[in-house]
């Protein structure tokens, strides 16, 4: 039987610490799938560390889109768990890659983004539970800080907060980390 797990918390948090003793805990054959885009020293530094700190038994997928294919792979058809980090990563790289100038799109197009981002999370979220996987995802909490001050920054905050609303809402057990502690939400 599928089963969702959703982590949450701000930069730092302990969010992915968290996720991967669950994947540990709950896993036997752990599949991860990593969002990021290795675009600069900071963030190759960043990915290098993940990779670091996570068991060499398991198999990494490099994918912030297209989820269908995941079926395609044979490390994803032989796991049992599937850990996502993180879907934050997932919905800016989405985002930024779409073909409208986002300084000065209509609101029509920004819905537009927005369903096509959502329809990847329904999708991931579809193919785990048809393949009756675990899933943990790994996201950051948009809603508590400075409302941005750039419309780039509104529309990500915006969209990615209804996605982690929707995540919530379809997972069985959600954590909100904080300076390292974990705090069951759901």
């Amino acid at each position: 039987m599928a089963e969702i797990i959703v982590v949450t918390g701000g930069a730092r948090s302990g969010k992915s610490s968290l996720a991967e003793e669950k994947a540990k805990e709950l896993g036997n054959k752990v599949v991860y799938i990593a969002t990021a885009i290795a675009f600069d020293d900071g963030m190759k530094d960043r990915i290098s560390k993940h990779k670091a700190s996570r068991p060499s038994t398991w198999a990494t997928i490099e994918r912030y889109k297209k989820f269908n294919e995941l079926e395609r792979s044979q490390d994803f058809n032989e796991s049992d768990l599937i850990l996502l980090d993180c879907m934050t990563l997932m919905v800016s790289n989405n985002l930024l890659e779409s073909d409208v100038d986002l300084d000065t799109c209509s609101m029509k197009d920004i819905e537009h983004i927005e369903k096509n981002i959502l329809n990847e999370v329904k999708e991931l979220l579809e193919i785990v539970t048809r393949n009756e996987k675990k899933l943990i995802i790994v996201t950051n909490e948009v809603g508590m800080g400075l409302v941005p001050s750039y419309r780039l920054g509104n529309i990500f905050r915006d969209i990615a907060g209804r996605v982690n609303q929707y995540l919530a809402n379809q997972a069985q057990e959600v954590y909100y980390t904080v300076s390292g502690i974990p705090l069951k939400i759901k």
